[in-house]
């Protein structure tokens, strides 16, 4: 069996683009609490699932667990300051970040270009991080808005092409 190096799976796999997400929820007191998240996908229409792979040194995930719910942010293209606040600990993440309370209670933050609400699923052992499958409850967009996408690490935007045809 061959090892693959850490770093070099990082580089390669940097030529995935994804998008950034915040995950959002409330602790028992009410107060908002969030994790920035690039590892998302959705996984089913039928059901509607979706799901993410926090990292499991991650010290938000064990907090948002415990929630009766959640939200998943897709984050607009000017929102990279809300993912770099998000990403950080030992600050109040959410000092400057306006949001309303989605049908879970978990924060729906303003300006993203989607999010969707969703009860935890199930949790899978993901090597160092942890898949999470969230059932889907509530969603919405905001179709004028691109997304924030990360590409070799670092964040990108949307580059737009003219159609030229299926891709097959």
């Amino acid at each position: 069996m061959t090892t693959v190096a850490p770093g070099r799976f990082r580089e390669v796999l940097g030529a995935f683009c994804s998008g950034i997400t915040v995950i959002t929820a409330t602790d028992p007191d009410g107060a908002p609490i969030g994790m920035t998240c690039q590892s998302f996908s959705s996984l089913s229409l039928d059901p509607p699932m979706v799901m993410f792979a926090p990292a499991r040194t991650s010290t938000t995930w064990p907090r948002i667990r415990t929630a009766a719910g959640f939200c998943v942010n897709v984050l607009a293209d000017d929102q990279h300051g809300v993912s770099d606040a998000m990403s950080r600990r030992g600050t109040d993440k959410f000092a400057g970040v306006a949001w309303t309370p989605s049908p879970t209670g978990a924060p729906r933050l303003a300006g993203a270009a989607a999010w969707i609400d969703c009860e935890p699923a199930a949790e899978y052992d993901g090597g160092d991080h942890t898949i999470v499958v969230g059932a889907v409850r509530e969603l919405g967009s905001s179709p004028s808005l691109e997304p924030l996408l990360y590409h070799r690490g670092r964040y990108a935007l949307v580059r737009s092409h003219p159609t030229t045809g299926d891709p097959r």
